[in-house]
């Protein structure tokens, strides 16, 4: 092709890899809709590993798998010095994900590839498609966990050492799947810029009516996990003056959360999303109670003073009930500002394909901030249907899809030269 500019992704091409995958760990929702479950470094998650890295190696890609477990598929670029402009995602979901979150970045990426391939274009600097391990935090924590080692801000040896919610060791896990790889984390060369194409998870983009999201950046984050001791007793015998329920903390903790939402306003959301009980039976008063808060603002100042408050009054409330609280950082991330650059590269370039576009932060974290701290970084989002995610009806229509394609396409071409 004479002008690069004209080349478009193959819709069709891109829908099939995303079905293909998706049935991989798949899983029907109440309401009929098919999503996937593929929790990280379990037998579902290898086979997704197993299916992409096929793909990636019949596209002709140098394929490398990190100390992590990160997978990085690489064209190479006419200039052998020059750093790899890199575009991915993750392909691990939570236990009752969607067919999207995560893929679509991914087989974007190679659909980005096999495009260039197929019409012969050839580009300075080489382009990566990488796929991350962990980025859910669904079975370790924390979340977006292999590009945080992969860009050195996490030692490996503490990631290998993470225990899963289910028990094993995260280094455990990946040999036993067969992804241990042998490159060094962090990564010895930072990419010369990476570009992210995921799904807004969000409602704000269908609901204005907009194709294509220029990411500004992403909204920090604080999980935190609180464990109440009270005194398990009889549910009928023990007086309400003389009980000491950790279950009763708990919730008063869950409405804690909501209010502190509501009373800081603005961005600050916050959300209780694990709630376990100990015994866990219908005429004992809970003796334990072990709950996960999680606290997101754009405004890091804003973020710490949610945090405070929380710790506070959850003490205030644990204390009147005559009840003991622990709590432990399960993750902590501050806000992150994508490069103005590649946000207004983003922008221009879907202008210039037709698209309208809004600018707008990422209230879900992503691969993206991590890479953030060592390269120019951005991201493409595309509608999610309903504002749903992280749930078997996720969906985002294929003309969407194929728009977000064509821009990373385009974003990309800029990028390598």
């Amino acid at each position: 092709m004479s002008d690069p500019t004209e080349l478009r992704a193959d819709g069709d091409r891109l829908l099939a890899r995303i079905e293909a995958l998706g049935a991989i760990g798949a899983i029907v929702g109440a309401d009929g809709s098919r999503g996937s479950s593929r929790l990280a470094l379990t037998d579902e998650d290898r086979e997704g590993r197993d299916l992409v890295v096929t793909w990636m190696r019949d596209l002709g890609l140098e394929v490398a798998i990190d100390e992590i477990g990160n997978v990085v598929g690489t064209r190479p670029g006419t200039d052998p010095t020059a750093a790899p402009v890199m575009t991915g995602s993750h392909i691990d979901t939570v236990r009752s994900g969607g067919r999207y979150d995560g893929n679509l970045g991914v087989l974007a990426g190679l659909e980005v590839v096999e495009t260039l391939e197929r019409h012969g274009v050839r580009t300075r600097h080489p382009i990566a498609v990488a796929f991350f391990t962990n980025e859910e935090g669904a079975r370790f924590q924390p979340d977006m966990l292999g590009s945080l080692v992969y860009v050195g801000g996490y030692p490996l040896e503490d990631a290998l050492d993470v225990a899963a919610v289910d028990g094993p060791r995260l280094g455990t896990e990946l040999a036993r799947i067969g992804y241990a790889g042998g490159v060094p984390c962090p990564a010895a060369r930072a990419p010369h810029a990476f570009v992210e194409l995921h799904i807004e998870q969000g409602p704000v983009l269908e609901a204005a009516g907009i194709g294509i999201g220029a990411v500004t950046g992403v909204q920090g984050i604080s999980w935190q996990e609180l464990t109440i001791a009270g005194q398990s007793n009889h549910a009928g015998t023990t007086p309400m003056a003389m009980r000491h329920d950790a279950g009763v903390v708990a919730a008063e903790i869950a409405v804690l959360a909501r209010r502190l939402a509501t009373e800081l306003g603005g961005h600050q959301v916050a959300t209780v999303g694990r709630l376990e009980l100990h015994p866990n039976v219908v005429n004992v008063v809970p003796g334990q109670a072990t709950l996960t808060v999680d606290l997101r603002n754009t405004d890091d100042d804003v973020l710490r003073e949610a945090e405070r408050r929380l710790r506070r009054q959850a003490e205030e409330i644990a204390a009147a009930e005559g009840t003991a609280i622990t709590s432990r950082v399960l993750a902590r991330f501050e806000p992150v500002e994508f490069d103005p650059l590649v946000v207004g590269l983003v922008e221009a370039t879907a202008a210039r394909l037709g698209h309208s576009t809004l600018r707008l932060p990422a209230g879900a974290g992503h691969d993206a901030q991590m890479l953030a701290r060592v390269c120019p970084s951005g991201m493409v989002f595309v509608p999610s249907a309903g504002g749903v995610s992280h749930n078997p009806a996720e969906h985002t229509d294929p003309a969407e899809l194929t728009a977000g394609a064509d821009v990373l396409l385009q974003v990309l071409l800029s990028l390598a030269g």
